[in-house]
Order: C-alpha cells, then structure tokens, then sequence
C-alpha cells in the first residue's frame, strides 16, 4: 500500500466505513497525508541537495587564490560533533536514557569503521566527480548483502541479486565510458579516489550491517545509538586530527578563509535540517516512503551537480545512469507491490543508520530499507 492511505483506512475501521460524511473524512485525510509527504519529501530533496552542493565545493573546488581544503578528517570531527548535538537535544526532549544500552566495545567498533567510510568519502571528492561519488555509493548493494550474509546470516531472493547486479553493471557502465575525475584533479588520479570509493563501500557496509544487529540484540533507541556511536566517532576523528599534526592546518585555514567555515557551518545546518524532515516521514509514513524519497534526491543531486559545476558526460554515461536508476526506482515499486517485504519492514527501526549519518547524509537513502537488500 502506499503510505498516504493508511490514516485513510484507520479512519474506515473506526468509522465503519459510514456514508458521505466518512468519505469526506477518508478524503481529507488523504489529502492531509499527501500533503505532509510533499512537505517532509521536498525537505529532504531540498536540504540533502545542498549538502551535496556544499560538500563538492568544499572539497573540490579552490578557495582565494588556488588554496583547496585538504583535511578531511576535520569535516569528519565537525559532522560528528553536530550529531552528538543533535542526539542529546533529541534525548533530552524524548526523556529517553542517556545509559549505554550495548557494551562499549561494540559502538567502539562502529565508530572506527564509521570514521573510516566518511574519511574515504571525503577524500575521493578530490578526485573523482561528485556524481561519481554518488553513483559509486549504489555500489553498497553488494557489500552491504555480503556482509549481511557473513554477520547476520541473512538470505537473499534472485530478484534482490538481480536489482544489485542492475545497479552494479549500471554504475560499472557509467565508470568506463566517459570522464570521471574531480574537475581540479591529474587524469590519472581518478584510479586512487575510485579505490577510495571502494574502501569507502567495505567499511560502509560493515557499519550499516553491524548497526542493524546492534538495535536488534540490544534493542537500543536510535537516538541512544546515535549518541555512543557519533561520541567514538569524535574521540577517533579528534585524535586522529591531532596525532596526524593536521589540526593547526585546518584551524588555520578557518581563519584564512572566512567563507570556509560559513561552507563548513551550512553544510552542518543542511545536514541537521536534512536528519528532521528524514525522522519525520519515516515516523508518521515508513521506510518505503523515505527510500522512494531518496532515489528522487539522489537523481537530483547528481542533475544539480552536472549543472552547477558542469561536469562533462558521455552518451554510454547517460544510459548507466538510467539503468542505475530503473532498477533503484524498480526496488521501491517491488517494495510497494509486495505487502509482505513491507510488512517485515520495521519503519522505526529503518531511521536507525540514518540518524547516526549526520556526516553522511548523502548515503541515507541506502540505510532506509531494512527490508531486502540495503542499496
């Protein structure tokens, strides 16, 4: 079913499905419903758009005099400092527990691999295109079955390996027939963000499938989890500033160039932005409704990004980018049809990875379905 026609059946089952007066009721409330989709969809598309807008221009393009951003754990340290903000603002207002739910050790674990994934994203903006990040991330099909298989012992229907073989040969195409490298970037430096990109997908995947299992086994609240695994995110991406003599550079540079950190600050306040209009739409429509939401975001942030920072593309380019896209949309349109993959969908439980990405906000689509395959 489509989400925008649940309040409306809730309202026939306790009417009893009356006469004109509670098909007027019916009708309001679904329209009510389509409003608040359009409301918190076009958030989202809004909000995340900018992000990836900023994240490129922070990471690709030159500031003052041909003088580029090259410390990206600090951006790391910076969106994690954000989500713990967030999280402890979100808690305190729940009134849910500040106690660890889960041994320390298992949150220590997903922070390193957390680090390690967003730093990997970080870097491959330096030299290959944004699009190509984007693209690349539909990639974590794959890793993210694997390692569902190895961690988790789930199975997986044809039809789920078809769409992950769609979307890989789509994205395969796309690397193979035209440019790929960052605008600023050596020709032959698009090979190391493309390894970037891959080390980005392996520890990804394994963050997002050891997410699952923790809030399965321990049952914590996503906001609690958000808070322990965004908290070790900040002490590894803090030490790893400061061990690696990196911090007076990007301080430095915060003060050289001013509009670097009102980029930095907009690109926290966009992902900020970007997480409430998320929690909102999977909270009062489900995950299938934010997945759906997150492959017309992905389309225009890579629409936008050719547009705004003209990035060359090939005709064989166009068509890997349609067949990505066919089988992302035709995941979602499975996910509609098919009552019962939605009905082991557990909506609240789909907001986990996402909360816990404020610094990866442009991968949120992905951690939106629990349900099969995660893209």
């Amino acid at each position: 079913h489509s989400a925008v026609c649940w309040p409306a059946a809730e309202l026939e089952m306790a009417g009893g499905g009356g006469g004109g007066g509670g098909d007027a009721l019916k009708e309001s409330s679904q329209v009510n419903a389509a409003v608040w989709v359009a409301v918190y969809g076009g958030g989202i598309i809004v909000m995340l758009g900018l992000y990836g807008v900023i994240q490129e221009r922070i990471m690709s393009e030159p500031y003052g005099d041909g003088d580029f951003f090259r410390v990206s754990v600090f951006m790391v340290l910076c969106n994690r400092l954000v989500a713990i903000v967030f999280s402890l603002i979100m808690i305190l207002s729940r009134k849910e527990e500040m106690v660890n739910k889960a041994p320390l050790w298992k949150y220590l674990a997903i922070s390193f691999s957390n680090v390690a994934a967003t730093w990997c994203q970080y870097e491959a903006l330096k030299y290959v295109s944004f699009p190509v990040q984007m693209l690349g991330k539909s990639f974590k099909m794959m890793p993210v079955m694997m390692w569902g298989i190895i961690i988790s012992g789930k199975k997986y229907e044809m039809k789920d390996w078809m769409i992950a073989g769609g979307v890989t040969g789509g994205v395969t195409q796309f690397l193979l027939s035209g440019e790929i490298k960052s605008k600023h970037a050596d020709q032959g430096s698009s090979v190391y963000g493309l390894l970037l990109l891959l080390a980005f997908l392996a520890c990804d995947g394994f963050t997002s499938t050891f997410q699952e299992k923790l809030f399965k086994e321990h049952k914590t609240s996503k906001y609690n989890q958000m808070l322990y695994v965004n908290s070790g995110s900040a002490v590894v991406s803090a030490f790893t500033l400061f061990a690696s003599g990196s911090a007076g550079t990007a301080i430095g540079f915060c003060f050289k160039h001013p509009d670097f950190v009102v980029h930095a600050g907009s690109l926290s306040g966009a992902a900020v932005a970007g997480q409430f209009f998320i929690y909102s739409l999977v909270k009062e429509h489900g995950a299938l409704v934010l997945a759906c939401t997150m492959n017309v975001r992905q389309v225009c942030s890579i629409l936008n990004s050719y547009i705004m920072y003209v990035h060359p593309i090939s005709f064989l380019q166009l068509l890997g980018l349609c067949m990505v896209f066919a089988a992302l949309f035709y995941k979602s349109y499975d996910g509609w049809k098919n009552p019962k993959s939605k009905a082991n969908a557990r909506p609240s439980d789909a907001a986990v990875p996402v909360a816990m990405e404020l610094g990866r906000a442009n991968s949120t689509k992905v951690d939106a379905e629990n349900q099969g395959p995660q893209e």
